[in-house]
């Protein structure tokens, strides 16, 4: 194949440490060019935490040359553009016109296709949902040479299953996504400082029905009567009245990265405790009004590049499941009473809970529930026997892991969390593949 390139550490946990070929796509227009035998898979900006974005012994499609805009709708908010598009981009070009993404991820640094292909979620899922549900129709090229516009009325299973399925359908060369109108880049509401898990859900529970965007930090080593404590964020989008009246600009700050990959992991026993205890105090007050730009808010790790390069040479294992609401209270107590134990975690852990909107995904993560999500420097065994321990209190209560944030759950834990794999399973392009689906999704 032309345009190839061999690249290492291609996910951004920076493990597993394979080595993937890249082929770079140079239009959307181009055929595969399928060379017998070989199995691809569409690669983005390679944010996935695990081995979903991997396809060791294959082809990864490199799609961050098509990054081209194809149409935009000023008045109704529908943009169409290439897969390869970030979602950074689409900001920089929506949001002078009063458009902002319906949903979007902790980073806007994904394209697109990626997007898509994660069905990702954000603070806003128990009022917006997926951004599979605001997604209207895509292009999708699979290895028979054919183009297919999937959308809710026109090949419809193709829809459903290519909205969260990992790429693992085709290749998605163009979206038409419709963008929420927003009245300034600044959001409006409070920061709650709460003691334990038990008033968690008492604000969580009381913020859903008056805040679109709801979300929490905790302090993953608390234990006993402070176990869960944290900070929680309800916030709405700030009217530009708001804005106004507050003198929000958007702030300058220097840009801050991560030079080199220190030789041990940053996040180790010295600094976990300390920094969680210092988040934790850094408020004051029980309760303060806050205005935070959309960048602050949404995307608070994009302000430091490369921050994926603390936790060392050996990389990282991101977690993140969701546990139903009828055992979220005890599950979740569960958990983290036993990362507590484990004097394990991360300074960056997100808690919150999901609505009952259901995506068009056959295998989209979220469900009404409780969610949570935080790094894991990787100490050896011991970092993989106590992820396999969490896997079990979820499995046990119905609940599932987060495919593009993983790399090393089994094929059982897997299976049981997506009861509509085997359904999914049908249109999944012969020629296309995954490490992450090689190692879950078959045996």
């Amino acid at each position: 194949m032309q345009n190839e390139t061999e690249v290492r550490r291609a996910n951004w946990g920076n493990y597993p440490d394979e080595a993937q070929r890249l082929v770079s796509r140079r239009s959307r227009h181009e055929s595969l060019a399928i060379e017998p035998g070989e199995m691809l898979l569409p690669y983005g900006a390679g944010r996935s935490y695990g081995d979903s974005c991997l396809n060791t012994g294959g082809v990864l499609l490199g799609t961050s040359a098509l990054d081209r805009f194809i149409a935009f709708d000023r008045d109704t908010g529908l943009l169409t553009c290439e897969a390869g598009v970030a979602l950074a981009s689409i900001i920089e070009l929506a949001l002078p016109h009063g458009w902002f993404l319906p949903v979007t991820p902790g980073t806007k640094f994904v394209t697109l296709g990626g997007a898509i292909a994660n069905d990702v979620h954000g603070k806003n899922h128990h009022v917006e949902g997926t951004l599979g549900r605001h997604v209207v129709s895509f292009e999708l090229l699979t290895s028979d040479g054919v183009r297919r516009v999937c959308s809710a009325s026109e090949n419809t299973d193709l829809f459903a299953a290519t909205i969260g399925g990992l790429g693992l359908t085709g290749l998605v060369t163009s979206a038409t996504i419709r963008l929420k109108r927003v009245a300034s880049p600044f959001l409006s509401g409070v920061s709650t400082k709460f003691d334990n898990l038990d008033a968690f859900f008492e604000l969580s529970a009381a913020a859903a029905g008056t805040h679109e965007y709801t979300v929490s930090w905790i302090d993953c080593l608390s234990s006993g009567a402070s176990l869960g404590r944290g900070i929680f964020m309800a916030a709405n989008q700030a009217s530009a009245e708001e804005a106004e009246a507050a003198g929000a600009k958007a702030p300058r700050s220097l840009p801050l990265f991560v030079p080199i990959m220190p030789p041990v992991s940053m996040v180790n026993q010295l600094t976990l405790k300390p920094f969680n205890w210092a988040y934790y105090h850094r408020q004051r007050a029980q309760q303060v009004t806050r205005l935070w730009h959309y960048n602050g808010f949404h995307y608070p790790l994009d302000a430091i590049a490369h921050w994926n390069r603390i936790y060392g040479p050996k990389g990282f294992l991101q977690y993140q499941c969701v546990v139903p609401t009828a055992d979220q209270e005890t599950v979740s107590r569960a958990l983290l009473e036993e990362i507590s134990r484990s004097g394990q975690g991360s300074f960056l852990v997100v808690f919150k809970t999901f609505g009952a909107k259901a995506s068009p995904g056959l295998l989209s993560f979220p469900m009404e529930g409780a969610t949570l999500a935080l790094d894991f420097p990787i100490r050896g065994p011991s970092t993989f026997a106590l992820l396999d321990r969490l896997d079990a209190l979820v499995v046990e209560a119905g609940g599932r892991i987060y495919p593009a944030k993983d790399a090393r759950m089994s094929g059982e834990t897997f299976r049981r969390g997506y009861p509509k794999l085997e359904e999914f399973m049908k249109f999944v392009d012969p020629q296309f593949s995954s490490s992450f689906g090689r190692r879950v999704m078959r045996g």
